[in-house]
């Protein structure tokens, strides 16, 4: 895990508050601020909500849509972290997007925890809010 990526939400006696999430990711704040008003125009019926996790011993917010978990997203020094789960399903949606050849490099070679790769996006910049906009409704649109 490199330096930017240290778990900063790992005491459980401290829930994060939008005032806590911003005072962490700071200048980034309207990269997580566009991504969660896209969720709550587009996808009025889905929820998300933060959760202290004891095996990993952190708390992620988890974004689920229709009874399905779309991603994962952790907090880090400075800017924000969303891990996208996908199925052999997706192998084909994937490589027909129109997602940076990197990110498609990066599910094809992920590992594989049964039957499922992670995508990961470190939020850092406009571009990659767009990927994970990409993510969001390829991964929802996944049957």
């Amino acid at each position: 895990m490199a330096e930017n990526e240290k778990i900063v939400l790992s005491d459980k006696s401290v829930i994060p508050t939008d005032d806590f999430i911003f005072s962490v990711i700071g200048e980034r704040k309207v990269h997580w601020i566009r991504i969660m008003k896209y969720l709550s125009e587009n996808y009025p019926d889905a929820s998300g909500s933060w959760n202290y996790y004891n095996d990993g011993k952190q708390w992620l917010f988890k974004f689920v849509h229709k009874k399905k978990t779309v991603f994962w997203a952790a907090l880090l020094t400075g800017a924000f972290r969303i891990t996208f789960y996908l199925g052999n399903k997706a192998d084909s949606i994937i490589e027909n997007s129109d997602l940076p050849v990197s990110i498609k490099e990066e599910f094809k070679s992920a590992k594989r925890y049964g039957q499922i790769r992670p995508v990961t996006f470190i939020v850092r910049d406009d571009a990659d809010v767009d990927n994970v906009l990409k993510m969001i409704v390829l991964k929802s649109n996944i049957k």
